[in-house]
């Protein structure tokens, strides 16, 4: 029985992974085809790579996503850590529910209903204070960390959760100041976490189309509408080296971020085998 269900578990996991990757590959084969339509194969060839690095359009939306991907991980980092700690290390306090419910609302709000919410506030600030002149770069930035900070604060919740407190009080118990604590513990412990919710906010912002087109504006094309706007004019095979690129650099982010993750696992082990030998 027990050898029925392990093979029926992997059986499924084999078949979810297959659904998941396949297609992926199956892109990344068909970036070096060297014939015009996508479906049909004509050859091995990098010529689509050299059209796509030839595309100023390509890259001017590049490094625009970049930017804003950039400057929104930093900022919902910092945003949603602050937000984290104060959910699950200042205990009880007035409107802490509320709070809560606020934090988590990006997570399950449709993103049409956020881009349409987003796209009337900046219109009613520009006519009640003249800003912002005009939705762009700004107002795609604000706008992604509006959501994207959310999804920091559920991992560093989760994170100070499983780290427990026990050396924070020991450290506090021996005479360190709140301020010594949080920067030499609580933050070291925490940096996964953050490395981890850094990651999410970055990939978060280089994959969103539907909030970005409702506040974005002429001359301001992020690499997904660009994608977008490409696909619905019909596939070219330039779309599919593009994807390429984008899925090998995503894969680079999450094998650093396993490592960090893991190599902190390791040390943690190592420092309660020590404190543990010390208690002996």
């Amino acid at each position: 029985m027990h050898n029925e269900r392990s093979r029926f578990l992997t059986l499924m996991l084999t078949l979810g992974l297959a659904f998941l990757y396949i297609p992926m590959v199956l892109l990344v084969i068909y970036s070096f085809n060297y014939s015009k339509l996508v479906p049909v194969w004509g050859g091995w060839s990098t010529r689509w790579y050299k059209v796509l690095f030839e595309s100023p359009e390509v890259w001017e939306a590049v490094i625009l996503s970049l930017q804003i991907a950039f400057i929104n991980a930093t900022f919902a980092t910092m945003l949603g850590a602050l937000a984290g700690i104060a959910m699950v290390r200042f205990g009880k306090f007035r409107g802490r529910t509320l709070f809560g419910g606020m934090l988590v609302a990006p997570l399950v709000m449709p993103e049409v209903i956020t881009g349409l919410s987003l796209l009337i506030f900046f219109i009613s600030l520009k006519e009640l204070i003249g800003w912002p002149l005009e939705r762009g770069f700004t107002t795609i930035t604000l706008a992604h960390i509006t959501f994207s900070l959310a999804y920091v604060a559920v991992i560093v919740q989760a994170r100070l959760t499983g780290m427990g407190v026990s050396l924070e009080e020991a450290a506090a118990d021996l005479g360190a100041k709140p301020f010594k604590v949080m920067s030499a513990i609580t933050l070291p412990r925490l940096a996964p976490g953050l490395f981890s919710g850094w990651l999410l906010a970055f990939c978060l912002s280089l994959d969103d189309l539907v909030i970005a087109s409702f506040v974005t504006g002429p001359g301001s094309t992020t690499l997904p509408i660009l994608i977008f706007s490409r696909i619905r004019l019909g596939l070219r095979p330039d779309i599919n080296a593009l994807a390429t690129i984008i899925i090998i650099f995503v894969a680079i982010l999450v094998a650093i971020a396993a490592f960090i993750m893991l190599r902190q696992q390791r040390r943690e082990l190592i420092d309660q085998q020590m404190a543990a030998r010390g208690d002996v």
